[in-house]
């Protein structure tokens, strides 16, 4: 057994992390749509793009928006 999420047949969430590393660079809190907005704009996998696009609409914190996401920044 291995703790690799892409092994284990999960998406490899290596994109969301760098992406929310991206997003958050002197931010806060981000809303969901421009979570969204960028993710599209980065080409993110359609499974990582319907996570974000079933986000509640609101204000994150990186922590918030990675957990909730399913990444691993923090």
């Amino acid at each position: 057994m291995t703790d690799d999420a892409s092994v284990a047949g999960e998406p490899d969430t290596r994109a969301l992390d760098d992406l929310l590393d991206d997003i958050y660079s002197g931010q806060e809190r981000v809303t969901q749509a421009e979570i969204y907005r960028r993710a599209v704009a980065t080409e993110l996998p359609p499974d990582l793009l319907a996570r974000i696009d079933a986000l509640p609409e609101g204000e994150y914190a990186v922590d918030e928006a990675s957990e909730l996401l399913g990444g691993s920044v923090a």
